[in-house]
């Protein structure tokens, strides 16, 4: 595990934080209430100039400041892209962000990315791999990382390990920390038909640095049996902001994120949603 370079801002506060979306960057500076930290994407931010770069300048200055990456295909087959390492590793050297994390999941395959963020089954020779990819990555940028439990839409028959049991093992093994998708966690369980109360009693909460929070959309599946996307394109849903309330009783307050990616909304409604987070979090004691 390696030390971050010092920084006004060396960690995520427990409050609320939202992903930031350029539309809302005058209601952000002007009056943020209640979010006190920011979620970039960030493949969003690799370019050298514009007014991306000199807008997260600004922000950075006000904010704390987490790079959420989504193209590293850390569980990929193929060795890591060095030249994407080599651009994370550029915004994380100026950036400086006071949290930086990835998905467990893959998005390439021979020379092609898919624009998703795919799982895949639990087994040792993933686990290897995942280790090996995650200490390179942490070698490379300088500095822990948050590994985050995906969304699960099939079981693998080759998968020999539970999820939080593999997630707990590769933060063992390479000294990263875990960032806990509630939402991911209900939309597994209800598309596998499992308990998603069991796997947070399972789920080693210490490790948790993030925690993040999101919507999804309901469908069904051939059978006519429930089946969840995650979709990141409208408010929280009422049995994971349950779930939530009993993560904090579990675990703790966390640092918490509201996702919100497609259809964006009013600033309104976002600070809502935030506002929604840290109430939840105030109730947690000290």
């Amino acid at each position: 595990m390696l030390d971050a370079t010092p920084h006004q801002f060396e960690s995520l506060p427990c409050c609320p934080g939202v992903g930031y979306k350029p539309q809302h960057f005058s209601d952000i500076m002007n009056d943020p209430k209640p979010v006190e930290w920011l979620e970039i994407h960030a493949e969003n931010y690799m370019g050298d100039g514009g007014r991306p770069i000199a807008q997260l300048r600004a922000l950075s200055e006000k904010f704390p400041i987490s790079v959420h990456g989504v193209g590293l295909s850390i569980g990929g087959e193929m060795p890591l892209d060095p030249e994407h390492l080599a651009r994370l590793k550029h915004l994380i050297s100026w950036l400086n962000p006071a949290s930086f994390s990835e998905h467990l999941a893959w998005s390439t395959h021979d020379m092609g990315f898919m624009n998703d963020l795919l799982p895949l089954p639990y087994t040792e020779e993933t686990l290897l791999r995942i280790c090996r990819h995650i200490d390179q990555v942490q070698e490379v940028v300088g500095r822990r990382m948050l590994l985050e439990n995906p969304s699960n839409y099939l079981k693998f028959a080759e998968s020999q390990i539970p999820e939080a049991e593999f997630l707990s093992e590769i933060s063992r093994r390479t000294g990263c920390g875990l960032l806990f998708d509630v939402n991911n966690v209900f939309i597994s369980a209800t598309n596998q038909k499992t308990d998603p109360y069991s796997y947070i009693d399972a789920f080693p909460l210490d490790l948790v640095g993030e925690i993040h929070l999101a919507g999804h959309e309901e469908d069904t599946d051939d059978t006519g049996a429930p089946l969840l996307i995650d979709s990141h394109g409208r408010e929280v849903a009422e049995p994971v902001w349950e779930m939530y309330a009993y993560t904090l009783q579990k675990g703790g307050a966390k640092p918490s994120l509201i996702e919100w990616d497609n259809d964006i909304p009013e600033w309104p409604t976002l600070a809502a949603e935030a506002k929604r987070a840290a109430d939840a979090l105030a109730k947690v004691p000290a």
